[in-house]
């Protein structure tokens, strides 16, 4: 049976989100040539900016017309309203017990049982901090894009895990190494990739013995090293001459780009050349890149710790010159799309922010379960480009690979598998939220009190964004 097909059955029996539909793709994965012609003439730049550890109702519970929420159900089926607090606010553990935990086969109410994952005085018990949603005003370069481009409201992590999968899914669709096997949750040991100690693995769900809501699939540490050899759209790019980059910070022993580097895990990116011409550290040279022209066709960005919309959980010692909490985050990503929007590439680029994981924060929406890898919680979508219309919210039912397979459909490539083959795109049939046939819209600049010249100054705290 289609995965596609699953997720319909599964949500109509649930009552759930809507499925996603059968795609209007031709064979492959590749839209008629007409349509794919008139993308590709337009959009010749995909941007994929990745932050950390947000659902929906964190950042847009309270966002007109979307699909966000103020109160929560405990375990105890007691009514909870989430308390607003700051973007820097503790941070909750993430893996794939703990999705389980607070999913609860579909109830959504064990969110009070998963305790703080700082440490010291940044720890705090099992208790009901993790329903809480961001101060608006905190986060006002998001909702302004929001505001003035595409928020999807029902955008699905790919697994229902933390960060180490996540960072794999959105280049590679999903981790299966072999049939019926996948990666899930983080390395045991750091930087995660190829370069991990010799003895680092990885967990392991399985299609044998998957029940949708259960760890009957669940092997902790007895998957793989994090040093993979399955496709990613890495190949695709490289065979069709696609230009790409993967943005990351500075790589060091736990530095961000060192476990926030998904292709650290690929083989043959990490001991090819592509390891110094493809993968680009730090990751504020994505502005140079910019400036001179040189911008690839694809482009991954993963931001430095203080940027990344990471909960608190700040190192000791703090870095010189900082403060927590830290709101950094946003005024990052309005910084890029800013550089993007005043250069000569806004009238052919599309960007897509998304965040990771869920960070453990609450979110009323149950994911669909489509098959034994997820999907997992929600998180926020924005999608920028002057072909998208002004403050459209999309109710579609996407997981990140609706990026890929936009990307993928944009440059005439064939899907790697199910997991960028059988989901809604976010750039054509029922998921599309572009329209090609309006001329390109102007760039409207996002207001930020931090600007690009802040963050090329800005030192790099050479700390890992999350451990899980």
């Amino acid at each position: 049976m289609k995965r596609a097909l699953t997720l319909l059955l599964l949500t109509a029996c649930s009552g759930g989100t809507a499925g996603f539909s059968p795609n209007t793709a031709s064979a492959g994965g590749v839209l008629p040539l007409a349509l794919s012609d008139a993308r590709a003439s337009k959009i010749q730049h995909f941007v994929i900016l990745v932050q950390e550890n947000r659902t929906y109702d964190n950042l847009f519970a309270t966002f007109p017309g979307g699909d966000g929420a103020k109160t929560g159900v405990t375990h105890a089926g007691k009514a909870i309203a989430l308390k607003e607090t700051n973007l820097s606010d503790y941070g909750y553990p993430h893996d794939h017990r703990d999705f389980l935990t607070e999913y609860d086969r579909g109830k959504m109410d064990g969110f009070d049982l998963v305790g703080s994952g700082g440490a010291g005085q940044f720890k705090a018990p099992p208790q009901t901090g993790a329903y809480q949603y961001v101060f608006p005003n905190q986060i006002a370069p998001y909702w302004a894009m929001a505001k003035q481009y595409v928020l999807a409201d029902h955008m699905f992590q790919t697994q229902s895990s933390g960060s180490y999968t996540a960072h794999l899914d959105l280049i590679a669709g999903g981790t299966e190494f072999s049939p019926g096997h996948s990666i899930i949750d983080f390395p045991t040991g750091s930087p995660w990739g190829c370069d991990a100690p010799s003895s680092s693995v990885t967990s392991l769900i399985t299609l044998a013995h998957w029940v949708p809501g259960t760890a009957r699939n669940y092997q902790p540490g007895k998957g793989p090293a994090p040093c993979v050899d399955f496709p990613t759209i890495r190949d695709s790019l490289d065979a069709a001459h696609v230009t790409w980059k993967y943005y990351v910070p500075a790589i060091g022993a736990d530095a961000s780009g060192a476990l926030f580097n998904a292709f650290d895990s690929v083989r043959a990116v990490r001991y090819g050349p592509e390891w110094t011409t493809n993968v680009s550290s730090p990751e504020k040279n994505i502005f140079t890149d910019i400036s001179n022209g040189t911008l690839p066709s694809v482009s991954w960005v993963i931001p430095d710790f203080l940027n990344s919309d990471h909960a608190v959980d700040p190192p000791n010692p703090v870095p010189a010159g900082y403060k927590f909490p830290i709101d950094y985050g946003p005024a990052w990503v309005a910084s890029v799309v800013d550089a993007i929007g005043k250069s000569k590439y806004w009238n052919n680029t599309a960007i897509v922010v998304t965040w990771d994981d869920w960070g453990g924060y609450y979110d009323h929406v149950a994911p669909p379960q489509i098959d034994y890898q997820g999907t997992g919680f929600r998180v926020p979508l924005l999608v920028i480009s002057p072909y998208v219309p002004k403050g459209k919210i999309s109710h579609t039912t996407y997981e990140f690979g609706s990026i890929l397979k936009c990307v993928e459909q944009t440059f005439k490539l064939a899907p790697l598998n199910q997991w960028d083959r059988d989901p809604n795109s976010i750039c054509a049939g029922p998921g599309n939220v572009f329209n090609f046939a309006r001329p390109a819209r102007t760039f409207v600049p996002i207001s930020t009190k931090f600007t690009k010249q802040f963050f090329t100054r800005q030192p790099p705290s050479n700390e890992p964004v999350d451990t899980e």
